[in-house]
């Protein structure tokens, strides 16, 4: 057995030897515990010195690279400087052209961009006002049919057609004639007849006019070109040289709400017109055939000329045509009278002789007659006289 005693309280106890090999074992235990330990602790310590030394040297070399570093970098961000005041300058070099370009073409745009904005307003505004015009025109001429009755529509057309030439008749067409068609022998008739001549009675111009319209009531409606081919003939049968369709009818159209409509291609000399161009057609076409009046002027007399030597070739041949019926009914008679004288020859000689010589006298009369008739016929005929020198004249380089 074996005691032992206890360093805390100092009471010793009495334990057998498996016990005693037992806190043997556990002091020996707790100092290799203790001695391992410390020697942990001591390695712990070892370790964080070489650690500390291995930071600290590791710190000196990295502040030694970075120090490196540093003056590298300050030696590319000089050389970056550099470069980047020289491309500054470069771009600003570039920009400062640039923006002159863009200037100079800027103010080119903007001048172009306003010139291009008058047109279109100077444009835009005359279309406006002939679209206004045009707009006017047809509430007018809608209003006016809108108060009419069906009946009084195209007597009413008529109406302002003649009122409207009556205003201008004196001092525009003071020999001008327009008047109502009212000549219906050939079966049909046009509404009205406008004709011009000159101071010599030449025409001018002459126009066969139709009015046509319908209101808005109207069950058929009608086209302009139904009534062209009845114009057409009524132009034709009344010797008028332009025919024109005063119209209403189609007012929504764009062709004829444009001005005058030339419809030739349908039927000579024709045009179909709206209520407003009706004066400047009829001033169009005199103006145009003012033109030709020399021509027809020139014409004219040539036709009288033509007739003055016809009228003067009959007048000469009827007269030739009595004398010599009368000179032969004469010289049968001198025959007669002979034969009987022949028979009495020998008291009537002298009386024979006297009839021969008459009859000889009768052949040179009949030829001077020749002569004092044409010059009788052509005596206060200037016509006549003029040709006939002309006919002289022109006789001896005939011969030559």
């Amino acid at each position: 057995m074996h005691e032992i005693k206890c360093p805390h309280c100092g009471r010793a106890f009495k334990i057998d030897e498996a016990g005693y090999a037992e806190i043997l074992r556990q002091v020996r235990d707790g100092r290799f515990e203790q001695e391992l330990h410390e020697r942990l602790e001591l390695a712990a310590r070892d370790k964080q010195s070489a650690l500390e030394l291995a930071q600290a040297k590791a710190a000196a070399q990295l502040q030694q690279a970075a120090a490196a570093k540093e003056t590298e970098i300050a030696q590319l961000r000089a050389r970056l400087e550099a470069g980047e005041v020289a491309k500054r300058l470069a771009i600003t070099e570039a920009v400062s052209a640039i923006e002159r370009d863009r200037d100079a073409l800027k103010s080119g745009l903007q001048q172009a961009r306003l010139e291009k904005e008058l047109a279109e307003k100077a444009l835009k505004e005359r279309y406006e006002t002939q679209l206004k015009d045009r707009d006017e025109a047809i509430e007018r001429l809608r209003d006016m049919k809108a108060r009419l009755s069906t009946k009084m529509v195209g007597e009413t057309l008529e109406q302002h057609c003649e009122t409207t030439f009556n205003q201008i008749r004196a001092t525009a067409f003071p020999r001008a004639y327009f008047e109502k068609d009212n000549d219906a022998s050939t079966g049909s008739k046009g509404d009205y007849i406008f004709r011009e001549s000159d101071e010599d009675g030449t025409e001018i111009v002459s126009i066969m006019f139709e009015m046509k319209n319908e209101s808005d009531g109207t069950a058929t409606r009608k086209r302009n070109e139904d009534f062209l081919k009845e114009l057409d003939k009524d132009r034709t049968e009344k010797r008028c040289e332009y025919a024109v369709l005063v119209s209403l009818l189609e007012p929504e159209s764009e062709l004829y709400n444009s001005g005058i409509v030339d419809v030739s291609h349908r039927h000579p000399k024709m045009y179909v017109i709206r209520p407003q161009f009706f004066i400047p057609i009829i001033t169009v076409l005199r103006n145009a055939a003012l033109g030709a009046l020399q021509y027809k002027s020139e014409l004219a007399l040539a036709r009288a000329q033509n007739a003055d030597i016809t009228n003067f070739e009959r007048e000469l041949e009827s007269f030739k045509t009595a004398f010599s019926r009368n000179y032969d009914l004469a010289s049968r008679h001198f025959q007669r009278a002979i034969d009987e004288i022949d028979k009495s020859i020998d008291h009537l000689q002298k009386t024979r002789d006297a009839l021969v010589g008459s009859d000889r006298q009768l052949r040179l009369a009949n030829d001077k007659a020749q002569d004092v008739t044409i010059k009788k016929l052509t005596r206060g005929n200037p016509t006549m006289a003029a040709k006939f020198r002309e006919l002289e004249q022109a006789g001896p380089e005939s011969a030559g």
